[in-house]
Protein backbone atom coordinates (compact mmCIF):
# COMPACT_ATOMS: atom_id res chain seq x y z
CA UNK A 1 0.00 0.00 0.00
CA UNK A 2 1.55 3.60 -1.04
CA UNK A 3 0.80 6.23 1.26
CA UNK A 4 0.31 9.92 0.54
CA UNK A 5 -0.08 12.64 3.22
CA UNK A 6 -1.21 16.25 1.68
CA UNK A 7 -0.13 18.85 3.89
CA UNK A 8 -1.03 22.84 4.08
CA UNK A 9 -1.19 24.97 7.62
CA UNK A 10 -4.13 24.73 9.06
CA UNK A 11 -5.44 21.11 7.01
CA UNK A 12 -9.56 22.98 6.51
CA UNK A 13 -8.87 24.36 2.80
CA UNK A 14 -5.96 22.86 0.28
CA UNK A 15 -5.02 19.71 1.94
CA UNK A 16 -8.08 18.48 2.54
CA UNK A 17 -9.16 19.32 -1.01
CA UNK A 18 -6.21 17.66 -1.93
CA UNK A 19 -7.14 14.80 -0.25
CA UNK A 20 -11.22 14.56 -1.95
CA UNK A 21 -9.93 15.11 -5.21
CA UNK A 22 -7.32 12.82 -5.06
CA UNK A 23 -9.46 9.88 -3.62
CA UNK A 24 -11.89 10.16 -6.57
CA UNK A 25 -9.39 10.10 -8.98
CA UNK A 26 -7.57 7.25 -7.45
CA UNK A 27 -11.23 5.22 -7.55
CA UNK A 28 -11.14 6.20 -11.34
CA UNK A 29 -7.93 4.47 -11.85
CA UNK A 30 -8.88 1.85 -9.82
CA UNK A 31 -5.66 2.46 -8.09
CA UNK A 32 -7.79 3.35 -4.91
CA UNK A 33 -7.29 -0.52 -2.53
CA UNK A 34 -3.40 0.63 -3.60
CA UNK A 35 -2.97 3.75 -2.43
CA UNK A 36 -3.87 5.47 1.33
CA UNK A 37 -4.45 9.43 1.29
CA UNK A 38 -4.89 11.25 4.37
CA UNK A 39 -3.89 15.18 4.88
CA UNK A 40 -2.43 17.21 8.09
CA UNK A 41 -1.75 20.90 8.48
CA UNK A 42 1.86 22.19 10.17
CA UNK A 43 -0.43 24.09 12.68
CA UNK A 44 -2.80 23.04 15.29
CA UNK A 45 -5.06 25.45 14.61
CA UNK A 46 -8.58 24.15 13.79
CA UNK A 47 -7.66 20.08 15.01
CA UNK A 48 -10.55 18.26 14.84
CA UNK A 49 -12.46 20.65 12.36
CA UNK A 50 -14.09 19.98 9.17
CA UNK A 51 -13.17 21.86 6.05
CA UNK A 52 -13.64 25.05 5.57
CA UNK A 53 -16.98 25.44 4.23
CA UNK A 54 -16.27 26.74 1.28
CA UNK A 55 -13.68 24.57 0.53
CA UNK A 56 -16.28 21.96 0.77
CA UNK A 57 -18.79 23.62 -1.74
CA UNK A 58 -16.31 24.28 -4.42
CA UNK A 59 -15.66 20.49 -4.05
CA UNK A 60 -19.15 19.57 -3.95
CA UNK A 61 -19.56 21.30 -6.99
CA UNK A 62 -16.95 19.51 -8.62
CA UNK A 63 -18.69 15.85 -7.26
CA UNK A 64 -15.98 15.72 -4.54
CA UNK A 65 -17.59 15.78 -1.18
CA UNK A 66 -14.90 16.02 1.83
CA UNK A 67 -17.02 17.30 4.65
CA UNK A 68 -16.29 13.98 6.53
CA UNK A 69 -12.74 15.05 7.26
CA UNK A 70 -11.37 16.25 10.04
CA UNK A 71 -8.43 18.42 10.66
CA UNK A 72 -5.08 17.11 12.48
CA UNK A 73 -1.88 18.15 12.74
CA UNK A 74 1.15 16.35 11.38
CA UNK A 75 2.77 14.35 13.45
CA UNK A 76 6.26 12.59 13.96
CA UNK A 77 4.90 8.93 12.82
CA UNK A 78 3.52 10.31 9.55
CA UNK A 79 7.35 11.11 8.36
CA UNK A 80 7.77 7.05 9.31
CA UNK A 81 4.31 5.90 7.84
CA UNK A 82 3.69 7.97 4.53
CA UNK A 83 5.90 7.57 1.33
CA UNK A 84 4.65 10.85 -0.08
CA UNK A 85 4.19 14.05 1.60
CA UNK A 86 3.34 16.55 -0.48
CA UNK A 87 3.18 20.17 0.31
CA UNK A 88 0.91 23.41 -0.77
CA UNK A 89 3.46 25.82 -0.45
CA UNK A 90 7.23 26.35 0.39
CA UNK A 91 6.78 28.13 3.46
CA UNK A 92 4.69 24.71 4.99
CA UNK A 93 7.46 22.81 3.28
CA UNK A 94 10.03 24.87 4.95
CA UNK A 95 8.19 23.79 8.65
CA UNK A 96 8.10 20.35 7.62
CA UNK A 97 11.90 20.69 6.79
CA UNK A 98 12.77 22.02 10.15
CA UNK A 99 11.91 19.36 11.56
CA UNK A 100 11.48 15.74 9.53
CA UNK A 101 14.22 13.39 10.85
CA UNK A 102 17.30 13.50 7.69
CA UNK A 103 16.20 10.35 6.36
CA UNK A 104 12.48 11.18 5.66
CA UNK A 105 13.64 14.20 4.02
CA UNK A 106 13.27 12.80 0.20
CA UNK A 107 9.69 12.15 0.81
CA UNK A 108 8.73 15.88 0.72
CA UNK A 109 7.77 17.49 -2.08
CA UNK A 110 6.23 20.16 -3.38
CA UNK A 111 2.52 19.63 -5.11
CA UNK A 112 2.96 21.70 -7.70
CA UNK A 113 5.97 19.74 -8.93
CA UNK A 114 3.32 17.07 -9.99
CA UNK A 115 2.11 19.80 -12.60
CA UNK A 116 4.93 20.92 -14.45
CA UNK A 117 3.41 22.62 -17.03
CA UNK A 118 1.34 25.31 -14.87
CA UNK A 119 3.70 28.10 -13.76
CA UNK A 120 3.85 28.67 -10.00
CA UNK A 121 5.35 26.12 -7.45
CA UNK A 122 2.55 26.97 -4.54
CA UNK A 123 -1.41 26.21 -4.22
CA UNK A 124 -2.06 29.26 -2.89
CA UNK A 125 -3.75 29.48 0.33
CA UNK A 126 -7.58 30.72 -0.17
CA UNK A 127 -8.64 31.57 3.76
CA UNK A 128 -8.74 34.97 3.15
CA UNK A 129 -10.17 35.26 -0.12
CA UNK A 130 -13.03 34.96 -2.11
CA UNK A 131 -15.05 32.75 -3.61
CA UNK A 132 -13.21 32.33 -6.71
CA UNK A 133 -9.78 31.67 -4.76
CA UNK A 134 -11.06 28.25 -3.79
CA UNK A 135 -12.11 27.30 -7.22
CA UNK A 136 -8.54 28.47 -8.30
CA UNK A 137 -7.29 25.73 -5.68
CA UNK A 138 -9.19 22.90 -7.32
CA UNK A 139 -8.35 23.79 -10.90
CA UNK A 140 -4.60 23.62 -9.28
CA UNK A 141 -5.38 20.52 -7.26
CA UNK A 142 -7.10 18.48 -9.98
CA UNK A 143 -4.39 19.25 -12.41
CA UNK A 144 -1.68 17.96 -9.85
CA UNK A 145 -3.43 15.20 -8.76
CA UNK A 146 -3.38 13.80 -12.19
CA UNK A 147 0.30 14.27 -12.38
CA UNK A 148 1.05 12.49 -9.06
CA UNK A 149 -1.77 9.32 -10.02
CA UNK A 150 0.65 9.30 -13.09
CA UNK A 151 3.82 8.93 -11.55
CA UNK A 152 2.41 6.66 -8.51
CA UNK A 153 1.01 4.33 -11.52
CA UNK A 154 4.09 3.98 -13.17
CA UNK A 155 5.90 3.41 -9.67
CA UNK A 156 3.81 0.55 -8.93
CA UNK A 157 3.99 -1.30 -12.39
CA UNK A 158 7.86 -0.88 -12.67
CA UNK A 159 7.99 -1.77 -9.05
CA UNK A 160 7.43 -5.09 -7.36
CA UNK A 161 9.16 -3.97 -3.92
CA UNK A 162 7.02 -2.64 -0.68
CA UNK A 163 8.31 0.77 -0.42
CA UNK A 164 8.74 3.47 -3.78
Amino acid sequence: MVRVLFVCMGNICRSPTAEGVFSSLLSEYSLDDRVFVDSAGTHAYHIGSSPDDRSEQAALRRGVDISRQRARQVVEDDFVNFDYIVVMDQDNLNNLNAIVPTEFRSKLSLFMDYAPHLSGTAVPDPYYGGKRGFESVLDLVEEASEGLVKHIKSKLSNCSCEKL
